[in-house]
């Protein structure tokens, strides 16, 4: 992270919690496409922590690793989703950086119809006991929305069979 907004984090650190996951399935690739929005001063205490090492730059990481090596890994851990049940494997992508935000992209491949996705998210519950993660889940109509926390880290979405 550059040392600019590592001083301004420092100054001015935001006041909330909050990391904003999206799913939309794409009917033409018979996938579900994820897009997750994450505080990148709290996922790299996070990742810090996950790694035990106190003085890592999430941005630019030393020792061979690389920030989507480093995020893959922690998304891995604390990002599940199972599609009717079944835990399904998600592909991590790659990431871009927005302000003072990460953007991770990820994927879900081979979706066919589905009933439900039951999302557990705990990104940054480690760090900070008052994060809340949205999730939004479009799927064959209108978007479903959830706030997990700590106290409730899983949904379970549920789908209408046409």
């Amino acid at each position: 992270m550059t040392l600019l907004i590592q001083l301004l984090l420092i100054w001015f650190p935001h006041p909330i919690h909050v990391s904003v996951t999206e799913a939309e399935y794409n009917e033409k690739t018979k996938s579900l496409q994820i897009i997750s929005r994450i505080f990148i001063d709290d996922l790299e205490l996070s990742v810090r922590k996950q790694v035990s090492q106190e003085s890592l730059d999430l941005l630019e990481p030393k020792n061979g690793k690389t920030t989507d090596q480093l995020v893959g890994d922690y998304l891995n851990e604390h990002l599940r989703i199972k599609l009717d049940g079944k835990p399904v494997k998600i592909n991590y992508l790659a990431h871009e950086i927005e302000d003072l935000a990460i953007i991770c992209y990820l994927e879900i491949e081979n979706v066919k119809k589905l009933k439900s996705i039951e999302v557990t998210n705990t990104v940054i519950q480690e760090i900070h006991s008052d994060q809340s993660n949205i999730v939004h889940i479009t799927y064959k109509g209108p978007v479903k929305s959830y706030r997990l926390t700590s106290e409730k880290p899983t949904d379970l979405f549920k789908f209408e069979t046409k």
